[in-house]
């Protein structure tokens, strides 16, 4: 597996580890027990700046393009559904703040529609990644050369510290450590890696470990 591939995934498996606890938080929120607005901001965040700005902003700026250009088609093809699926993605966490804004306001059937809201949305985003894992990375290996995998990499380092700025990373990793210690505690069946062991993050190991091993 090349070093981007092996990035995106690593950002998966973070992405999943807070699907757990959005999980969880309508589990509670079904059994009517009252959820701190505070949270529900700070998971919301999670998705809105590491799933989508950060993750999916890599795939539609980088990765999509390079498989364009190795001649993977965009239209009518596995590119062109999870640019779809992106979309979709966007409209339902849409929903979901205006909801948690709601729920905060005290709204009172505003947990029905959190609930509604983050079901459709983790559905979405499950099978958004099952389908990169088992088809569009599979073909991105195909098609790529380890050496346009390592540029790639790099790409996605300078994409996220323009997007995201520094130490946003290690702030998106403690708070998906915090909500999973409230929400999940030791429970969590994803067994993945905090976001800081993600995303650039790993791409930098790989380039010490590369270097390092050149010395």
């Amino acid at each position: 597996m090349g070093v981007a591939i092996e990035t995106l995934k690593t950002e998966h498996r973070a992405i999943k580890r807070m699907l757990e606890v959005l999980d969880a938080v309508c589990e509670r929120l079904r059994t009517g027990e009252r959820i701190d607005p505070a949270h529900l901001n700070q998971i919301i965040k999670f998705f809105q700046e590491f799933a989508d700005r950060c993750h999916h902003g890599k795939e539609e700026e980088i990765f999509f393009p390079a498989l364009e250009m190795a001649g993977i088609p965009k239209e009518g093809g596995p590119i062109g559904v999870m640019l779809h699926e992106h979309d979709q993605m966007r409209v339902v966490m849409k929903g979901l703040a205006e909801a948690a804004g709601r729920y905060q306001a005290g709204e009172m059937n505003a947990g029905a529609d959190i609930i509604r809201y983050a079901s459709d949305y983790a559905a979405l985003l499950r099978r958004h990644i099952e389908k990169e894992h088992h088809v569009l990375f599979q073909m991105a290996e195909q098609h790529l050369s380890p050496e346009e995998e390592r540029e790639l990499a790099e790409r996605f380092e300078v994409l996220e510290a323009e997007m995201m700025g520094t130490g946003t990373h290690e702030k998106l990793h403690a708070l998906l450590d915090r909500m999973q210690g409230i929400y999940l505690g030791d429970r969590s069946e994803s067994g993945a890696e905090s976001v800081a062991e993600s995303g650039a993050e790993s791409g930098r190991k790989k380039k010490r470990d590369k270097n390092q091993g050149g010395e």
